[in-house]
C-alpha cells in the first residue's frame, strides 16, 4: 500500500516588494494612497505613477495649470520631475500605496491581478506626518484596505469622502475616494479633473 504524504501548496510566483520609499514632504495635508506600482518594464520615471499612460500627473497638470501636459516631457516620453517634486511638497502631498508587498497574478498592476502578501502599516504612516488631515485612494483594492484597517463602514462615492478618527491620536480625517488615474477607467481625463479639483479645494 502506497502512503501519499500531504504537502502545503507551493506558491511559485515571486514576491514583490515595493521599490519606492513614502514621499512624505514636510507640512503634508494630504496623503494619496494606490495599491502598487506597476512592473518596473513600465516605468519612465523613478516615481509615484511612472507609466507614461499613467494620467495622474495630466489630471495634476489640468487641475492647476489649466494644461494636462504641464508636467509631460512629450521628446523623452516622460513626466518633468524636476519639477512636479518640488511642487508637491509646496503644495503638501504626500504619496505612498497600501501594499509593500505583493504577487502579481498575471504580471499587471491591475488591482485584480494584485495579491497583497503584505499590507503598508497605515498608521505608523499617518504618525509621521500630524497635520494630514485627509487620505484619497485612487483605487478599490486601495480604498478596501485603508477601510478595513480603520473600521470605516461607509463606501464613499467616487468624488467624494467619508470622515473617519484616526485613533492614534484622535485626528478627525476624510477618507476621499477620486477615480483611477489609468485610461481603463471608464472617464473622460477632463471629468477627473473636476472631481479632484474639488477635492484640493477642499483639502489643500
Amino acid at each position: 500500500m502506497t502512503q501519499h504524504t500531504l504537502q502545503e501548496p507551493q506558491h511559485t510566483l515571486p514576491v514583490e516588494r515595493h521599490p519606492l520609499s513614502p514621499f512624505l514632504p514636510e507640512g503634508c495635508k494630504l496623503l494619496m494612497l494606490g495599491s502598487f506600482p506597476p512592473a518596473q518594464k513600465r516605468w519612465c520615471m523613478h516615481f509615484y505613477y511612472p507609466n507614461f499612460i499613467n494620467d495622474m500627473w495630466r489630471i495634476y497638470g489640468q487641475v492647476f495649470f489649466h494644461d494636462k501636459e504641464y508636467f509631460v516631457d512629450k521628446e523623452r516620453k516622460t513626466f518633468r520631475l524636476d519639477e512636479l517634486k518640488p511642487f508637491l511638497e509646496r503644495l503638501g502631498v504626500g504619496i505612498f500605496d497600501t501594499a509593500t508587498a505583493v504577487r502579481r497574478t498575471t504580471g499587471t498592476a491591475a488591482d485584480k491581478d494584485l495579491e497583497v502578501v503584505e499590507a503598508t502599516d497605515l498608521a505608523a504612516l499617518l504618525r509621521r506626518i500630524p497635520q494630514c488631515r485627509a487620505v484619497v485612494t485612487t483605487g478599490q483594492l486601495a480604498t478596501n484596505v485603508l477601510m478595513t484597517r480603520f473600521n470605516i463602514s461607509q463606501l464613499p462615492a467616487v468624488g467624494q469622502y467619508v470622515p473617519f478618527t484616526f485613533e492614534d491620536d484622535g485626528r478627525e480625517m476624510r477618507l476621499y475616494r477620486m477615480p483611477s488615474s489609468s485610461r481603463a477607467y471608464p472617464m473622460k481625463l477632463e471629468a477627473k479633473a473636476e472631481r479632484y479639483e474639488k477635492m484640493f479645494k477642499e483639502v489643500l
